[in-house]
C-alpha cells in the first residue's frame, strides 16, 4: 500500500494577474481628476468680488426695513413730545382765557371795571401770596426734614461712636484682666519654682551632710578595726616569743 499524493499545484497570483491584463476601471481615474476643467484667475477674482458685494435683494430689503424703523421712531418721538407740548399749551390757553375774561369784565363797565381790576389784582396778589407761602412751606418742610435727618444721622453717629468706645474699653479691660491673670500665674509659678528649688537645695545639702557623716563614721570604724588588728598581731608575736623560752627552761631542768 503506497501513500496518497496530497500535493497541490502552486499558482503564482502575480503571474495570473499579469496574464489576465488590466482590470476594467469603474469610475473616473486619477488622470481624469487632474485633467478636470479649472477656472482662470480672472473668473476667480470676479467670484470673490461678487461675494464681497453680496446679493442686491438683501441690500434692498435692509434699506426698506431701515426706512420703516426711521418712520416709526419719528412718529413715536412726535407723540412723546406732543404730549408734553399739549400739556404746556393747555396751561397757556387757560391763562389766556382767564386774562380775556378779566379784560371783558373790565371793559363792560367803568365802575365794574375798576372793581374787577382791583378784585383781579387782589386775586392775583392773593394767588401769588398763596404760591409764595406754599413754596416757603415746602422749603421749610424740606429743611426740617433735612434737619431731622441730619440730627438722626448725628445721633446715630454719636451712638455708634459711644458703642465703639465702650466696646474698645471692654476689650482693653478684658486684655488687662487676662494680662494680670497671666502675670499672677507667672509670679505664682516663679514662687513655686523658687520654693521647690530652695527645698531641693536644702534636701541636697542635708543629703550631702548625711553622706559626709556616714563617710566619717565609716572611716573611724575602719581606723578602729585597723588598730584592733595591729594590737592582736602584736599580742600573737609576744606569745610566740615566750613559748620557746619556757621550753628551754624545761630542758635545763
Amino acid at each position: 500500500m503506497g501513500k496518497r499524493d496530497n500535493r497541490v499545484a502552486y499558482i503564482n497570483p502575480i503571474a495570473v494577474a499579469r496574464s489576465r491584463g488590466p482590470a476594467p476601471s469603474s469610475g473616473p481615474s486619477i488622470q481624469d481628476y487632474l485633467n478636470r476643467p479649472r477656472p482662470t484667475w480672472e473668473e476667480v477674482k470676479e467670484q470673490l468680488e461678487k461675494k464681497k458685494k453680496g446679493s442686491r435683494t438683501l441690500a434692498e430689503f435692509e434699506e426698506k426695513m431701515n426706512e420703516k424703523w426711521k418712520k416709526e421712531l419719528e412718529k413715536h418721538r412726535e407723540k412723546v413730545l406732543g404730549g408734553s407740548d399739549s400739556a404746556s399749551k393747555k396751561k397757556e390757553k387757560k391763562r389766556k382765557e382767564k386774562k380775556k375774561s378779566n379784560r371783558h369784565s373790565s371793559s363792560s363797565s367803568s365802575s365794574s371795571s375798576s372793581d374787577s381790576s382791583s378784585s383781579s389784582s387782589e386775586s392775583e396778589d392773593e394767588e401769588e401770596k398763596k404760591t409764595i407761602k406754599k413754596k416757603r412751606k415746602r422749603k421749610h418742610t424740606r429743611r426740617s426734614s433735612e434737619d431731622c435727618e441730619s440730627d438722626s444721622d448725628s445721633d446715630s453717629k454719636e451712638s455708634s461712636k459711644k458703642k465703639k468706645k465702650k466696646s474698645r474699653e471692654d476689650a482693653e479691660k478684658e486684655k488687662d484682666d487676662r494680662c494680670g491673670g497671666r502675670r499672677r500665674k507667672k509670679t505664682d509659678r516663679g514662687h513655686r519654682a523658687s520654693s521647690s528649688e530652695s527645698s531641693a537645695g536644702a534636701g541636697v545639702a542635708e543629703d550631702a551632710e548625711l553622706k559626709k557623716k556616714k563617710r566619717s563614721s565609716e572611716e573611724k570604724e575602719k581606723v578602729s578595726d585597723k588598730s584592733k588588728k595591729k594590737k592582736k598581731k602584736k599580742h600573737k608575736k609576744h606569745g610566740r616569743k615566750k613559748r620557746p623560752a619556757s621550753g628551754s627552761g624545761s630542758d635545763l631542768d
